[in-house]
């Protein structure tokens, strides 16, 4: 399972795996219940985790390198549940992620990180790394 392979879905609980295409959108399996469902590109708007990033008072760091970092912190087991008092959120990503920018990155934004992260870990995760695309160089 990689990354990119990992999506958000609007309006969808949880993360969900990317399967295939489909006609009007994507097909995707929901990584807790392994239920999987067409969701239609007109009304859905999916997301790679991939693709997501945190603001920090610097550049912004990859969602993905977040994962890696709190993977660190934890030695490879879950992390602080969503639910967790703002103060211990709040902690975690002190130590995590010290440069988080104050103002951009919210409690509610913290929690969705504990929680997907906490996800991915369930389900066996242990490599955040984005793959970048190569190509293949053309023979002439």
């Amino acid at each position: 399972m990689k990354i990119q392979d990992i999506l958000v879905i609007s309006g969808e609980p949880g993360l969900h795996k990317y399967i295939a295409g489909s006609r009007n959108g994507v097909i995707a399996e929901n990584l807790t219940d392994g239920k999987r469902k067409n969701f239609s590109g007109t009304h859905s708007r999916v997301s790679s985790l991939a693709e997501i990033s945190i603001f920090t008072d610097e550049e912004d760091v990859a969602l993905a390198d977040v994962f890696t970092k709190l993977f660190e912190h934890t030695s490879g087991a879950k992390t602080l549940s969503h639910k967790g008092s703002e103060v211990e959120i709040r902690s975690l990503f002190d130590e995590v992620l010290p440069t988080y920018d104050r103002e951009r990155f919210h409690l509610s934004d913290m929690r969705k990180v504990c929680q997907w992260f906490n996800i991915l870990v369930e389900a066996g995760m242990t490599d955040f790394s984005i793959e970048e695309a190569t190509e293949e160089p053309k023979e002439e």
